[in-house]
């Protein structure tokens, strides 16, 4: 078992390799005491509970399991479990490119409707050999290394003294064995969660190279998503924040404009230039024309923000104003609440509504989520595939989903076959791994740029071009609101986009052909939950309804904020400054703008911290009591 932890470090230490450019810029400022200490608490935890069972078939005290046949068992025990948890830890050392976070077990829901997984894995097999090859060596070493006792001979001693033994050495070994498993002798330590992690590092980001996998995925088995922290009273909770939107009495009659919302996958704001003028002393250009021509012509804001790390936190974020915290939403028991969206409550205004991905029906449970919020249809490859005047499958990318120019042209020819007013939403798909680009573009996208990722983002950004020329050619456009934005940020070149700031960074722009609403970048912060209140907002819709963001025709961007999870952490941005909380305290406040790669914590010398902290509290208690009591919509009229 100590060859374990050697095991352990080894993935941690080509896990820190292959990431460096997320934590380059902070590590100098991490202590390697504190490192080293918070491994090893987190990787005994995680030994222990794999190797339970071959603890146990080692100490039982039973002569029989002296038997070559009872050694074997034990041996073959030991390897495959121990080999599954290296495989877990090395998957990770790619796959926390996309998410900032050690995997947990959230993951077997959320691909559990991909039937390409098999295939999707293969191909990331044969893109990183280094890893594959590094995992066989250390599986092979497991078996190599691994000395079996030798058999015991009862003849050499008396049989009661093996089982006295024996007993002490189970005795011993099981209160050791939960004391590590929960981080702790004593009674007044709870046993250690994610969060706790935290107290190692400077920066929430940094905790996946204190955490390993296997700790991640055994403490979130079965871990209750919400938990009301009854942090205030009602009426306190009321007065500090409510989620209720209601109509302003002067408001005026309702403008029945159509809505239409992209969703671009991966799009963080690190590939706009038009949003990135500081980058590279002012040279640099970013991955998107088109969007950047867009861009000045739309409302956008000095700083956007997600308000999750993964795809299935971008749909509900954006369509129904649900941010992510602690899980995905899609994947708590609060996804069968009564819920919501900007669909639901433009269809409750005689609006027609439609959801579009390009992937297979079902996948990522989009299909489901679009259906329990209000959307009438749902279009996915299957009635990609179905349409003749298009080329079904033959444009299929092979692992994910249509590519995204036709699956755009397909989007623009539907809705101009839709009755107004219409609200749809299409969420794409190219701009992904295994980062390819349709055969007849490799030479216009060659393979070249900071990141794999910027060839399918420049793809992506000419599919948009051609969605928007023919679009603009169709009666419905001029009355029609266009939102644009990322489902979350990916692989960054930067290292400003890699702070708990700038991991949530994408674009949102608000285009209205019509040049009613007003262009140009407006100071504040806009996020992704704040489109559903804002489109409604200018749309001037007449009901009430519930939506954790905040709509922007009403609170000055100036005054609003940003609330995100990451890591066992919230992160609060407001103003000039981010606060970091773990549920129980504030653990960070740096000011993000001059000090951009967040290294001077400023807790206790700040005098807004308090106010700041009773605001993320009250948004935190409000959205756990409601999704616990299923109150995340109002009571039908």
């Amino acid at each position: 078992m100590l060859m374990i932890y050697v095991w352990y470090m080894v993935c941690r230490l080509v896990f820190l390799w292959s990431n460096w450019e997320n934590y380059a810029a902070g590590f100098d400022k991490l202590e390697l005491n504190q490192l080293i200490t918070g491994s090893l608490f987190f990787d005994t935890s995680a030994i222990l509970y794999t190797n339970a069972l071959y603890a146990l078939l080692m100490l039982l005290p039973l002569h029989y399991k002296e038997r070559k046949p009872w050694k074997r068992v034990a041996k073959w025990v030991f390897v495959v479990t121990n080999s599954l948890c290296l495989s877990l830890n090395l998957v990770d050392v790619v796959y926390f490119r996309y998410t900032s976070r050690r995997t947990t077990a959230s993951v077997f829901q959320e691909f559990s409707h991909e039937g390409n997984i098999l295939s999707i894995i293969g191909k990331e097999v044969v893109h990183h050999p280094f890893i594959v090859l590094l995992g066989i060596a250390l599986i092979a070493l497991l078996w190599i290394l691994y000395i079996e006792p030798r058999a015991y001979r009862p003849q050499l001693r008396p049989r009661w003294k093996y089982y006295v033994v024996q007993v002490l050495s189970l005795g011993v070994f099981v209160p050791l064995c939960v004391a590590g498993m929960r981080g702790g002798f004593t009674t007044a330590v709870r046993p250690i969660t994610l969060s706790n992690a935290n107290q190692y590092v400077n920066q929430p980001a940094e905790a996946a190279l204190v955490l390993n996998t296997p700790f991640s995925i055994i403490r979130t088995i079965n871990k209750k998503s919400f938990e009301d922290p009854k942090y205030f009273s009602s009426q306190e909770l009321d007065a500090l924040y409510s989620p209720l939107h209601t109509p302003r009495k002067d408001q005026g009659e309702m403008q029945r404009k159509n809505v239409v919302v992209l969703i671009l996958e991966s799009f963080g704001q690190e590939f706009v230039g038009a949003l990135n003028p500081q980058l590279d002393g002012g040279k640099y250009k970013g991955a998107t024309p088109f969007l950047d021509s867009l861009i000045a012509v739309s409302t956008t804001y000095e700083q956007s923000f997600a308000n999750g790390r993964k795809s299935i936190d971008g749909m509900p974020s954006v369509l129904s104003s649900i941010p992510m915290f602690v899980e995905p939403f899609f994947l708590t028991p609060a996804s069968l609440n009564h819920l919501s969206g900007l669909a639901g409550e433009l269809k409750k205004e005689n609006y027609y509504t439609a959801f579009f991905h390009g992937a297979a029906n079902g996948s990522m449970g989009f299909q489901a989520f679009a259906k329990s919020t209000g959307f009438k249809d749902y279009f996915g490859r299957t009635e990609f595939n179905e349409d003749k005047r298009f080329r079904g499958d033959e444009d299929f990318d092979g692992t994910w989903a249509i590519w995204d120019e036709p699956f755009l042209q397909y989007y623009a020819t539907k809705m101009n076959e839709m009755r107004e007013p219409f609200m749809t939403a299409v969420f794409t798909a190219s701009s992904h791994a295994p980062f390819k680009v349709p055969e007849q573009y490799e030479n216009q996208f060659p393979d070249e740029g900071p990141t794999v990722l910027h060839r399918c983002v420049k793809y992506s950004d000419m599919a948009l071009r051609k969605f928007f020329a023919k679009a603009r050619t169709m009666p419905w456009y001029k009355n029609t609101i266009f939102v644009l934005t990322a489902d979350h940020t990916s692989l960054s070149s930067h290292a400003e986009y890699s702070t708990p700031v700038g991991l949530f960074r994408v674009p949102i722009i608000f285009f209205d052909p019509s040049g009613k609403m007003p262009a140009g970048r407006h100071p504040g912060i806009a996020k992704q939950i704040d489109i559903m209140p804002t489109i409604l907002g200018y749309l001037r819709y007449p009901r009430p309804y519930i939506a954790f963001g905040n709509d922007l025709t009403q609170i000055a961007a100036t005054d609003n904020y940003e609330v995100a999870y990451l890591n066992g952490v919230y992160i609060f941005v407001q103003g000039d400054e981010v606060l970091l909380f773990d549920g129980q305290k504030v653990t960070g406040l740096y000011d993000y703008k001059h000090d951009v790669m967040l290294q001077h914590n400023l807790v206790g010398k700040s005098p807004r911290q308090g106010g700041m902290e009773r605001k993320l509290k009250a948004i935190i208690q409000s959205y756990m009591s409601r999704m616990i009591s299923d109150q995340v919509t109002l009571p039908k009229q």
